[in-house]
């Protein structure tokens, strides 16, 4: 208990010490001891290296699970060092949601079986978001967490402990300046002083003890130096690893990215089929009322709801070409919309799906929601209609309506 105690007294005197000095070097009355250059560069890369990697660990775990409660919760099972539960992902529960909706809508209908076609890609595309996840989080966010966690902690100490020995280095310091002073007073005074009453103090002795001081303040100062080397080559070397650190991100970094070009060409090849499915089960919902004897050689656009600048090797729309007689066309060899005249029969309700914006003359613009009347004419292209919205009138792409009876 009484080594204990003497310890503890010990240690508060120390960080007393370190405190006072700490102060009086913030406040100007006291020396510091300055670190070389090169040690200072390697520190201050170092700071930069932990609060850019301590941002993108933060934003990327935000991108990867933007719900802050399910990341406290990953935080806690991490911490306890448990498994985290498997979690749904919002694309397969979508898909989920849609295939329950089918079973009470009615599988064999139009609509039953479409959600059944999307539901069963939304879980595709949750599944390849969770795979994502996975990858990500192993090759990307573990690395960052144990140098911050890990490799960061021990610098930190090391350079707080480093702290610590400039701190003593400087005391040892400012103690040999003052006995030195001290020494040189004394033995500058006469032989004789008195000080106060009945208490003379022999100068030559006095000068004596000084000189022992000076020369324990030298044996303290030569210590501090010493552990300061030693604890400042130890920090330098932990420091130097940093190069290794960005080696090493700069590696999880590509294989992060590669996660996420694997993921994003996955759903744009689902997104693709699913377009394709839609596409093909519209064209045989309704066969009778909007199909038509095309012209073996006709080509037309091929519509898409998602743009072609948004999913790379999409190609774009390509120019109606047909060659019917008796229809009015432009010299280029178009459909002059604007001469069509609506049939009697066979003429239509549509409600729009999305909107589209036309891309010339001969097309229709749709807003989403609207109702608008259709019909088709010979010759044309079965994937297009002709649209009418009052006295405007154009081109509007099947997959953008829901053909209402």
């Amino acid at each position: 208990m009484d080594f204990n105690l003497k310890k503890l007294t010990s240690d508060a005197g120390v960080f007393f010490t370190r405190a006072v000095q700490f102060t009086e070097e913030k406040l100007g009355s006291a020396e510091k001891t300055e670190l070389d250059t090169h040690l200072e560069n390697l520190i201050a890369r170092a700071d930069c290296t932990k609060n850019w990697t301590e941002k993108i660990f933060r934003q990327t775990e935000v991108l990867l699970q933007p719900n802050p409660s399910a990341r406290i919760e990953e935080f806690f099972y991490e911490k306890l060092d448990k498994k985290i539960p498997s979690r749904t992902t919002n694309g397969e529960l979508l898909g989920q949601y849609m295939l329950d909706a089918a079973k009470d809508f009615g599988p064999g209908t139009p609509y039953g079986s479409t959600l059944i076609t999307v539901g069963e890609y939304q879980i595709r595309l949750g599944g390849a978001e969770r795979e994502f996840l996975q990858t990500s989080a192993i090759n990307f966010l573990t690395p960052l967490r144990n140098f911050l966690e890990g490799d960061w902690r021990t610098i930190s100490k090391e350079r707080r402990l480093l702290e610590n020995r400039r701190l003593d280095l400087d005391i040892c310091k400012a103690r040999v300046k003052k006995a030195k002073q001290a020494e040189a007073k004394a033995a500058a005074e006469p032989d004789f002083q008195e000080t106060r009453p009945r208490n003379y103090v022999l100068s030559a002795s006095a000068s004596a003890l000084w000189s022992e001081e000076v020369d324990k303040a030298e044996q303290e100062l030569r210590v501090a130096q010493t552990e300061f080397d030693r604890q400042a080559e130890v920090t330098r070397l932990l420091l130097e690893g940093i190069s290794s650190t960005h080696v090493n991100h700069l590696r999880c970094l590509h294989e992060f990215v590669e996660a996420q070009a694997t993921y994003y060409a996955q759903c744009h090849q689902y997104m693709q089929e699913l377009q394709k499915e839609l596409s093909s089960a519209n064209s045989n919902t309704y066969p009778n009322s909007f199909a038509s004897n095309a012209n073996p050689s006709t080509s037309a656009t091929c519509p898409s709801p998602v743009s072609s600048a948004t999913l790379p090797g999409v190609s774009p729309p390509c120019l109606a070409s047909t060659s019917t007689p008796g229809i009015a066309r432009e010299p280029s060899g178009q459909l002059k919309i604007q001469d069509v005249q609506q049939p009697s029969t066979g003429h239509r309700k549509a409600k729009v799906l999305y909107d589209y914006d036309a891309h010339d003359t001969s097309e229709l613009s749709l807003l989403a929601d609207e109702l608008i009347t259709v019909y088709t004419v010979p010759g044309m292209d079965p994937d297009w209609l002709v649209g009418e919205r009052g006295n405007q009138k154009g081109k509007v792409p099947v997959t953008y309506l829901e053909l209402l009876s």
